[in-house]
Parts: C-alpha cells; structure tokens; sequence
C-alpha cells in the first residue's frame, strides 16, 4: 500500500499545482536557513561588539570574525540537521493544496473538503517545525552518546513525527480533528513506516526539498485507503 501510494504520487511530480509548491517550498526553506544564519551572526557581532581583554594578551580584536566565519561551518553541519525539519514545516503549510490535487485526480467523486483556514496552517505549521527542531536538536546528543544508534534513532524519530504530522494534517480536512487522531491511532504502525521511509531521501542534497511534497500526496493516499477499511 506505502510503495503504491509513493508511486501514484510520484507520477503526478509533472502536476502544474505540484510544481507550483516546489518552487514555493524552496523558496521559503532557503530564506528560512538564510534568516537562521543572519540571526546567528547578528548575535555574535552582539556579544564580541566590545573587544575582549586578555592577561599577557591585551585586547583582543579578531574574536568576532573568528567566530562568524566558524559559525559558517557549524550552520553548514546543522543545516543538514534542520533541513528535514524546515523543509517537511514548509512544506506542511501548502499541504492542504497537495491533497487537494491528488484528490481531483485521483478521487474525483469526493465532495468539497472542510479544508483548514490560513491561521490555522500557519499555526499548524510553526507548532511542526518547532516540534521537528526542537527534536532533531535533542537528538544531536543521542547521536553524540549512542553513536552506534544514530541511524536508527534519525529514522525513527523523524519517521515518526513526520508521519504523524502528515497523516493528521490530511486526515482533518476531511474528518475533523478528534476522528483524525483515532484514525492515525489504529493505523500508527503503517504510518510511522511511512515516515520513516518519508524520512530516508531526506537526507540527500536536492531531493530533500521535493520529497516533503512527495510525501504529502502519499500520506493523501494512505488516507484514503485506510479509512476504507
């Protein structure tokens, strides 16, 4: 059912409205990770703008650049961290236009979503992303202390969140949000699975940032099978 459901969302890549969220969502991730980065450096400039004085030493002036052009290398290492995060939060805002294009596709005899207001994603949205970052950011030190897990618990974890997020966020269009959470909860294992293998291309350059899309339209169609059944 997962790979079948991939594969229908796949063939519909070429989608006018599927394209149409890519560009959006890279757009935004980019700026996002750019803003992360200005805000980084505003905050070092803030707290090296008085030269440091050092016993034997004097003053010491380069502090500040030194660590701007470090932190270029620490945002380079933790982008690949944040970027399933950023781009899977992005992406969730402009979800509610991707299942609404599978749908015309693939299940036009359903009536009109209740769909989700623009409060309402931008709220869903940052909650997401906060969650999604502040997770990964934990998980840096699981990775640091259980090396030998580290694979398992990126997969896992992020499989999990972002099943959960995905699944939720199509399955209230259509049921609400409490019938939403009991139909995530009885097919939770097929979902986290979902994720999981949402959560694997992610970390590739460049494919990351259209699999977020791909993964919404497969979740849409999880959806439809399993509340089916």
């Amino acid at each position: 059912m997962i790979f079948a459901a991939f594969l229908k969302a796949l063939a519909q890549l070429p989608d006018r409205r599927f394209r149409s969220v890519v560009w959006r969502g890279i757009g935004l991730t980019i700026a996002l990770l750019v803003a992360i980065y200005a805000l980084l450096l505003w905050l070092i400039d803030w707290l090296t703008a008085e030269p440091l004085s050092l016993p034997a030493v004097g003053e010491v002036t380069w502090l500040g650049d030194l660590l701007s052009w470090g932190s270029l290398g620490v945002m380079l290492l933790v982008s690949i961290f944040l970027m399933i995060p950023v781009a899977s939060a992005i992406t969730s805002l402009f979800l509610d236009e991707v299942a609404q294009a599978v749908e015309d596709k693939h299940y036009p005899h359903l009536p009109p979503a209740k769909g989700t207001s623009l409060a309402e994603g931008m709220r869903d949205t940052v909650n997401f992303l906060g969650v999604l970052m502040a997770a990964n950011i934990f998980a840096i030190i699981l990775y640091v202390l259980l090396p030998f897990a580290a694979f398992f618990i990126f997969y896992a974890l992020n499989g999990f969140l972002l099943g959960r997020e995905y699944f939720q966020i199509v399955a209230m269009r259509r049921l609400g949000v409490e019938e939403a959470k009991q139909l995530r909860s009885k097919h939770q294992g097929t979902i986290w699975l979902a994720g999981c293998l949402m959560a694997v291309p992610l970390t590739f350059p460049l494919i990351n940032l259209i699999i977020p899309l791909l993964g919404a339209a497969t979740f849409t169609h999880i959806f439809h099978r399993v509340s089916l059944r």
